[in-house]
Formats: structure tokens, sequence, C-alpha cells
């Protein structure tokens, strides 16, 4: 059984979550620069947790091979996202990063070759009004940019969080998420040429880190992303997955409060901002509601198949 403290905990694992975006802007080198150091420190950090804890780590050249290609996606994602909230603003870029779920539910029937439910093409249609309410009226390249590379960031995110649903089933989480940070981490690198053609000032590559820059740097990789994944896995043990659902849709709202807090980004955005983003965060609030709502429907159908078809007659 869950217990507060447990609930606290996911609550602070969520605020996290929704501070990456802040530190994206704070830390002063370019996106690409960072994801290679983010990466490079959290797969350190986690080989030394898998060795301390014995656990199993080859798991053999193909596996080996898949999840640490898994990683690509995963670099190309948060290079998006921080190059989205360094663009734009942190707001733009979580409301984005909102559609996560919208993506996930076109695409996981594809790999699970299931039928689309009703209730998410409805709820994609909320999202899609919302982003056009956004976007409607517009002008800034910046802002239109930013939350396009956000909405496309949500698309690989949503993209390898369901290969590692399968993953999670032959290999311990921790294993995955080392492969996966060695892979993010050696894409960047392979990316350094071709960025310093045509994309990095001046040509050069720039990790001239401060040491705030340093500071927030050690607490994207440790906290906001070794002990936060480690520990939300650790919480599954514990709290439902719709709980855990449900409790992840705050993300955005901690990160946009952070950077009205932080950044006055409340100066920076219109009103059909709000109201779009309004639309957006609804939608994702109240996915998991009907989610479960539908699987309860279709277990009682199940259950009681006569008594169903009379109530609806």
């Amino acid at each position: 059984m869950p217990r507060l403290k447990d609930f606290l905990e996911l609550h602070f694992i969520i605020f996290l979550w929704g501070f990456t975006a802040i530190l994206g802007k704070l830390i002063s080198i370019p996106a690409v620069e960072l994801v290679s150091i983010r990466t490079l420190i959290a797969s350190l950090a986690l080989g030394v947790i898998i060795y301390r804890r014995g656990t199993p780590f080859w798991t053999g050249r193909k596996t080996a091979l898949q999840v640490t290609g898994v990683g690509f996606l995963i670099a190309a994602h948060w290079i998006l996202f921080f190059a989205s909230a360094r663009i734009s603003s942190v707001s733009i870029c979580l409301v984005g990063m909102a559609t996560c779920s919208l993506w996930t539910s076109f695409l996981e029937p594809l790999f699970t070759k299931t039928r689309i439910k009703p209730h998410e093409i409805l709820l994609a249609l909320l999202i899609i009004f919302g982003l056009y309410i956004i976007f409607k009226d517009e002008t800034d390249l910046k802002n239109i940019l930013g939350i396009t590379m956000a909405v496309c960031s949500a698309l690989l995110a949503s993209i390898f969080t369901i290969i590692n649903s399968r993953l999670a089933k032959k290999m311990p989480s921790t294993t995955i998420t080392c492969y996966e940070m060695g892979g993010a981490f050696l894409a960047t690198v392979l990316f350094f040429p071709f960025y310093k053609v045509y994309f990095a000032e001046g040509g050069q590559l720039n990790f001239s880190l401060t040491a705030s820059d340093w500071l927030w740097v050690l607490v994207l990789s440790l906290a906001c992303t070794v002990y936060a994944y480690t520990a939300s896995v650790r919480l599954m043990q514990r709290i439902s997955a719709f709980t855990m659902n449900l409790t992840v849709n705050l993300e955005p709202v901690y990160g946009i409060i952070l950077a009205f807090l932080i950044f006055r980004e409340n100066k920076q955005v219109s009103g059909d901002f709000y109201i779009g983003a309004s639309i957006i965060l609804l939608s994702v609030f109240i996915y998991p509601v009907l989610d479960a709502y539908a699987v309860r429907r279709r277990k009682l159908k199940q259950a009681f198949p006569d008594e169903v078809v009379i109530g609806k007659e």
C-alpha cells in the first residue's frame, strides 16, 4: 500500500521533471553540447549503480545494439526539447511536450496491433484545437519554431517510451537506461561534425561551463535523470499505473509555473497562449480518467454482456 511519503516523493520527482526545461535555459552552453554532457554523466552514474547493486548488465550483442539505438532517439528528443526552450520559452516548450500522450495514443496501437480508442480520437482533436488557438495569431517565428520543435520532441518521446515498455519485460530498467544514455552520448558525438558545419556558432563546439553551469548540469544529470528515473521505477511497485500517469500530467503545469516565477514568461506570451495551453492541459488531465472509464466499461461488458446490451437499448 502506498504511504503519504510515497506520494510526496512522487510529486517531488514530477517537480524535478518539470524543472528540466528551466535548467536547459539556465545552463549557458547550447543544447547539443548540453545533451552530450548530461548523457555522459548519467550513463557513468548508472554504471556505478548497476555495479554496486550487482544488476545484470550484458544482454547480448543484438539486444545491446537495439537498446543503444533507442538512445539515438532520446538524444534527438532532448536536443529538440532544450533547443525549443532556448529559442522560444519554457512555457511554449512544455505545452508542446504535453502532446506526448496524443502521439502515444496513435502510435501504440500500431506497435501493439490494437484498435485506436474513440476517446483518444476525441482528445486528439481537442489538442489540435488547442494548438490552433496558440498558432492562429502567432507571428513570432521563434515561438512557432519553438513549439514545432517541442511537438517533434514529444513525438520522439512517445516512440521510445513505447519501445521501452517492451524492453522492460526483458531486462532491468537501470540497465536499459544505462545503455540508452550511452547511446544518446554516442549519438551526440557522431552528430558533432555535422553540427559544427551547419549549426554551431562560429563553427565551434562550446563547452565553456561556468561554476553555476556545472552545478545545474549535475542537478540535471544526477537529480532529474538518475535519481528521478530510478525512484519512479521503485514507486511503481506501490503506486498504481493510473495514479502514476495522472500525476505525471502535472509536469508541464509545474514547469510553466516555475517559468512564470523565474523568467516572468507571463509577460512574453499572448492571451491566446493561455487559452490554447489550458485546452491542451485539460485534455492531458482527462485522458487517464476517460481511459480508466473505458477499461472498466469494457470489463463490465465482458462480464455481463446481456445487461450491457439491454442497458444500451
